[in-house]
């Protein structure tokens, strides 16, 4: 077919990112990474939020696209082997609309695509990830309480990984407790009752532990009205960075990151292609 020949550049990743105006870079960072693991790539940073989108080139004149856009222009430069990186935490509707999009592509596009599972997906991965995380940040006299940033929708897909996280990191410590920003069980419904039951434990202490994959608004915003109103009745704080970043956040996390790209590698093997060159 006279099109194929088209298709002569061999590999290329996309990262499929929601966005942030505030830590883009994040991303960047993250796309810097996946270059110097697959120096024989071509990488590509994609942002599903319009307003992000639009509030960047507005604020900072910087053009970034969404996912159809940036396939699109993948498609035209005529790569023949794509993955497409789900940057999500749990695979809820932001990735499965993700996973609709690289669906639709395939209809009309000859290259061979793949996307790649969220992060925390696996009962491997999510256990090794929070237990990990938990014995980083603990501290013998303060309580942890972790923020899932959570879906409005209780019966969407990908709720039972929300569900593992929260029953999982209270039933491994005493000192953990959890809630979410939006979806079930959110922090100003049911603070009254953690509080309480943080008491009943004898914690004078509590940090906030955002499971947020970058500190942008949300960070700024809802994390520190939690710190405000726990305040009144502990000495609150919110878990400070593990890596060299200003703010606590799970994109720049080693373990984040080596699953990630683990997740990469499994893609271009679902494609019949192996890697040769992978950096840890």
């Amino acid at each position: 077919m006279k099109r194929f020949r088209h298709y002569n550049r061999k590999r290329a990743i996309v990262l499929a990112c929601f966005g942030s105006v505030i830590e883009q870079q994040k991303y960047l960072d993250l796309e810097d990474k996946v270059k110097q693991t697959y120096p024989d790539c071509e990488v590509f940073t994609s942002f599903s939020s319009r307003m992000v989108i639009k509030l960047l080139k507005k604020k900072k004149k910087e053009v970034y696209k969404n996912l159809p856009q940036t396939l699109a222009d993948v498609d035209m430069q005529g790569f023949k082997h794509v993955v497409i990186v789900s940057v999500n935490i749990y695979p809820t509707d932001e990735h499965e609309f993700l996973k609709k999009i690289v669906d639709g592509f395939k209809h009309f596009s000859m290259a061979n695509l793949a996307i790649t599972n969220a992060i925390l997906i696996t009962s491997k991965n999510t256990t090794s990830f929070l237990t990990s995380l938990n014995e980083q940040i603990s501290k013998d006299d303060t309580a942890n309480l972790y923020i899932i940033h959570g879906t409005p929708k209780l019966n969407t897909i990908g709720i039972d990984s929300i569900n593992y996280t929260s029953s999982l990191l209270e039933m491994i410590d005493k000192r953990n407790f959890a809630c979410s920003l939006e979806g079930a069980f959110p922090y100003f419904v049911v603070n009254n009752v953690i509080k309480e039951k943080i008491k009943e434990k004898g914690f004078k202490k509590v940090q906030i532990v955002p499971l947020l994959l970058v500190s942008g608004n949300h960070y700024i915003k809802d994390m520190t009205e939690i710190k405000e109103d726990l305040s009144d009745s502990f000495e609150s704080f919110i878990t400070p960075s593990l890596t060299q970043g200003e703010n606590f956040n799970l994109l720049e996390l080693a373990k984040t990151q080596e699953i990630i790209l683990s997740n990469i590698k499994e893609s271009f093997k679902m494609l019949g292609i192996s890697h040769k060159t992978m950096i840890y």
